[in-house]
């Protein structure tokens, strides 16, 4: 355990505080989402962060997903294709840029965002991409990136930082994949941060931070490795049951795969509506 590591708790009772310009390190970044506090930046160029730890937090229970008719009729159309970790900066990209009537700029700054796409690489963050292929993009072309949603995954906990979609209901058919393979990781938290109408619209709730902290430990543990279809077991694997971090890229493929097994090899987004339906 590394020195900054030790120092982490001290900062977790401070509203604001400046670090070092280096990258965040990677295991720093790991401590504060196992303490339930997470950076953030005052602009997109500013060089310093500050740590939050949220009075109220918002989760959306993996049982309590709200899979609307309408978003259920997208994801059946296959509207979009849907990807895992396939574009992860270009995801934090979209994320960090601005918005219509947001003064305030991002919150994503430049050195949050290379320090997550490190953590990217170190296997702890990962991505949901939507893409709109040429059939649908009428400007033709190679897939055009419409949607997703970027978070860090711990044991059996996805901490979600932001989504972004320019196409109708293409963020909400990333959260919907992400909450079908988080259901296949034997994941039990999915953390929201802060509440919003559109989160609330989906299923989320919100909780003190008290209960929070209290659902975030009993959800660091080592889980038992789901069971594979056999296409599953040739291509990606779910983890190896350590607790070292969330296995969603291998569980993601593992959807695929039942996809596939259950008849929906080349539309897997009827599979996605069914599972949700069934369990929401």
């Amino acid at each position: 355990m590394t020195r900054a590591i030790l120092q982490l708790p001290a900062l977790c009772y401070h509203r604001t505080v400046h670090a070092p310009l280096a990258l965040i390190d990677s295991e720093v970044l790991l401590l504060a989402y196992r303490s339930g506090i997470f950076p953030m930046a005052d602009a997109r160029d500013d060089p310093e962060v500050f740590w939050i730890e949220p009075r109220m937090r918002a989760i959306l229970p993996l049982d309590g997903f709200h899979l609307s008719r309408s978003l259920a009729r997208t994801l059946r159309r296959g509207k979009f294709r849907v990807t895992c970790n396939a574009a992860f900066s270009e995801v934090m990209d979209h994320c960090a840029a601005p918005r219509a009537g947001d003064e305030a700029g991002s919150w994503i700054s430049h050195r949050i965002q290379a320090s997550y796409e490190r953590l990217h690489a170190l296997g702890h963050a990962h991505s949901i991409e939507c893409w709109l292929d040429s059939d649908e993009d009428k400007g033709g072309g190679p897939p055009r990136l419409v949607g997703g949603l970027y978070g860090v995954g711990i044991d059996r906990v996805f901490c979600g930082e932001s989504m972004f979609s320019t196409v109708t209901d293409a963020s909400k058919v990333a959260l919907a994949w992400l909450v079908a393979a988080l259901r296949r990781a034997g994941a039990e938290l999915l953390d929201c941060q802060f509440m919003t109408a559109h989160l609330a619209s989906l299923g989320a709730v919100e909780i003190p931070q008290e209960r929070y902290l209290a659902l975030l430990q009993s959800a660091q543990r080592p889980y038992a490795v789901p069971a594979l279809s056999g296409a599953a077991r040739a291509g990606e694997a779910l983890g190896d049951g350590a607790g070292a971090g969330l296995a969603l890229p291998g569980a993601f493929g593992a959807l695929l795969a039942d996809a596939a097994g259950a008849g929906f090899a080349s539309s897997p987004g009827k599979f996605i509506a069914q599972a949700l339906t069934h369990t929401s």
